[in-house]
């Protein structure tokens, strides 16, 4: 399964790679890939988004419903 989330508050390569690392730390994640351009990351496997999204709000990053 592939979901897109909007993720406000990412501007550079460290804050891509952050969102990345927290994603991929959700069980159920496989992949997680930032598109800077478009402030999106894209998240594969069967995570509940629900807790992908917390974590990414966790880091201090702002989830775009």
């Amino acid at each position: 399964m592939e979901t897109v989330i909007k993720v406000n508050g990412m501007m550079c390569n460290h804050c891509k790679a952050q969102v990345e690392k927290v994603c991929k730390a959700v069980p159920g994640v496989d992949d997680a890939v930032v598109d800077l351009q478009a402030k999106t990351v894209t998240v594969t496997g069967r995570a509940d988004i629900a807790a992908v999204k917390q974590a990414i709000t966790d880091a201090d990053y702002e989830v775009v419903e």
